[in-house]
């Protein structure tokens, strides 16, 4: 859930590559940048997905997502539609796009930005799971 609009967000300054901060969701590894008891507007995940892989397909109802390849190559399948992508290649994927990726040789690494802010538990759905239209209540609960 998100914080109180008047609360003061705080500056954060914090190294990448801590392995307690990583969560695996399939073939992700998800290292949170912002903990949830200090986010405000957005999330922001450093993603790797190891070689010879391909993500499930996802998408967000609320969220807009954003990457930023770090390093490696891949394809991103978005809403159907292949892209190549490799190191320094952007992504914006406005709410409800599909999404998925693969890897070939190497491991891609990516930043990753959602707004407003969204987490495995919140505003994440799967293609082949029910959605937030057919559930009750508010899909980022």
């Amino acid at each position: 859930m998100n914080p109180p609009q008047h609360r003061r967000l705080e500056l954060i300054h914090r190294s990448s590559g801590d392995p307690a901060r990583v969560e695996h969701l399939g073939p992700y590894a998800l290292e949170s940048l912002i903990d949830p008891h200090e986010e405000g507007a957005a999330t922001v995940y450093r993603v790797q997905i190891a070689p010879h892989e391909r993500t499930r397909t996802s998408y967000h109802g609320i969220a807009e997502e954003c990457y930023f390849v770090l390093a490696g190559r891949g394809t991103a399948i978005l809403d159907g539609r292949e892209y190549p992508i490799a190191a320094g290649d952007f992504l914006r994927l406005p709410p409800g796009t599909t999404h998925a990726f693969v890897t070939a040789d190497e491991p891609l690494e990516m930043l990753d930005v959602h707004t407003p802010g969204a987490r495995p538990d919140r505003d994440l759905y799967f293609t082949d799971e029910a959605g937030p239209e057919s559930s009750a209540g508010s899909p980022s609960s």
